[in-house]
C-alpha cells in the first residue's frame, strides 16, 4: 500500500521525544491558565506560530480550560507581551521562536512560579521553569533534499529560506543541500536567505514568490521553502507552474496551505503541535521539567502524490529516516 511507507516516514520521525537536564517536576495543577506569545507574524500563519497555537488549543481542550494568545507586532514587544501574561498569573506561557529566547529567560527569572515553553529556544543551561522545545531540522531537511534530488528532471533544485540569523533555518537549508548532494553530488542548488531583518524575513510572501520564480527561471523544478509566510509565497508561486514539485516546512502544509496542493509532494515537519501539547500536559500532571526537549522531525505523508512516487524512492526515504533515528546515518551537518 502506497500510504504505508509514507506512514512509516511519519512514525520514524527523526527523534523521539527526549528530555534532558534536571529540574523541578512539581504537583499536578487544575484550571491552568495558558498563554502563547507569537514571534513577529500572525497566529494563523499556516506554519510555525499556528502549529504552536494548535498545540496549546489541544491541551486546553483536554484540560477544559481556555487559552489566549498575543500576536507580536515588533521584536521590541517581546518582553512586554510575555510580562502581560506573567502578571496575570498565567501558569504556562509558550513563546514561539528563537528570537524570543532571551526575553523568555529574563521573564522566567522574574516569575519562577510560571512554567515557560520556549519553542526553538536552545537551552545552554538548565533553568527549572523553562523547557526549550527544539528539533533536529538538519535531519528533516536532509530527507527533503533526498526527495528533491530524486524527483528533479533538470538536476537543478531550489530553496527559499527565512533569515540565516535563526539556527533552525540554517539547519533546514544545510540539511536540504547535504541530502540532495548525497543523491546527486553535482546537483545545482539555487537557494537564498531573505536579506532583511528577522521581523521581515518570515512575513514577506512577495519576496518568497519572486525568489521561487527566479529559481524556476534558472532551471529548478523542485522548490523547498522554509520561512513562514515568506515560504508560503514560494510554495504558492511554484504551484502556478505545471509539473513542478514543492516541499513545505514545519507542519504538514497540505493541511494548512491548499494553494500549494498542485505541487506539494511533502513537508519537512517539526511536530511543534505535539511537543507543545505534551509539555503543557506535563505541567498539568506535575511532571514538567526544565531543560532541553527534542521534538520529532521528519517528512509528512505524500498525500495526492503517494501513487506517483516510485516505491523504491519511498523505501529509500524510510531507510534513511530509520538510519537517522538509530544513529547509523548522519547528515554531516556541523561536521
Amino acid at each position: 500500500m502506497h500510504r504505508s511507507i509514507a506512514s512509516i516516514l511519519a512514525v520514524l520521525l527523526v527523534a523521539a521525544m527526549l528530555v534532558t537536564g534536571c529540574a523541578g517536576g512539581g504537583t499536578a495543577k487544575e484550571g491552568l491558565k495558558i498563554g502563547l506569545v507569537t514571534d513577529v507574524g500572525r497566529v494563523n500563519d499556516r506554519t510555525f506560530n499556528q502549529s504552536a497555537w494548535e498545540g496549546v488549543q489541544d491541551a486546553a481542550a483536554e484540560l477544559g480550560v481556555e487559552a489566549k494568545y498575543i500576536e507580536t507586532k515588533a521584536a521590541t514587544d517581546y518582553l512586554d507581551n510575555i510580562r502581560q501574561f506573567a502578571e496575570e498569573d498565567y501558569d504556562v506561557i509558550v513563546t514561539v521562536g528563537y528570537a524570543l529566547g532571551e526575553a523568555t529567560l529574563e521573564m522566567a527569572a522574574e516569575y519562577p512560579e510560571t512554567m515557560f515553553i520556549g519553542v526553538d529556544q536552545f537551552q545552554a543551561e538548565t533553568v527549572a521553569n523553562v523547557a526549550g522545545l527544539v528539533f533536529r531540522e538538519d535531519q528533516a531537511g536532509y530527507l527533503a533534499g533526498v526527495l528533491a534530488a530524486s524527483l528533479t528532471q533538470t538536476d537543478t533544485i531550489g530553496g527559499v529560506f527565512g533569515t540565516d540569523l535563526i539556527p533552525a533555518v540554517v539547519a533546514f537549508r544545510e540539511g536540504y543541500e547535504l541530502g540532495a548532494k548525497s543523491v546527486k553530488p553535482d546537483i545545482n542548488i539555487i537557494s537564498a536567505y531573505h536579506p532583511g531583518e528577522i521581523a521581515q524575513a518570515f512575513t514577506d510572501p512577495e519576496w518568497g514568490a519572486a525568489t521561487a520564480a527566479q529559481a524556476i527561471d534558472g532551471g529548478a523544478d523542485v522548490i523547498f521553502a522554509a520561512g513562514g509566510q515568506t515560504g508560503n509565497g514560494a510554495l504558492e508561486e511554484t504551484a502556478t507552474h505545471e509539473g513542478f514539485y514543492c516541499i513545505g516546512v514545519d507542519t504538514d502544509q497540505w493541511d494548512t496551505l491548499p494553494g500549494a496542493h498542485p505541487c506539494l509532494v511533502a513537508s519537512a515537519v517539526k511536530t511543534v503541535r505535539k511537543g507543545v501539547y505534551e509539555l503543557i500536559m506535563s505541567v498539568a500532571d506535575g511532571t514538567f521539567e526544565g531543560g532541553q526537549v527534542y521534538g520529532e522531525a521528519g517528512l509528512s505523508d505524500f498525500h495526492d502524490f503517494a501513487d506517483k512516487l516510485p516505491e523504491e524512492l519511498k523505501t529509500k526515504l524510510a531507510e534513511i529516516a530509520q538510519g537517522l533515528v538509530d544513529g547509523s546515518l548522519s547528515t554531516g551537518y556541523g561536521q
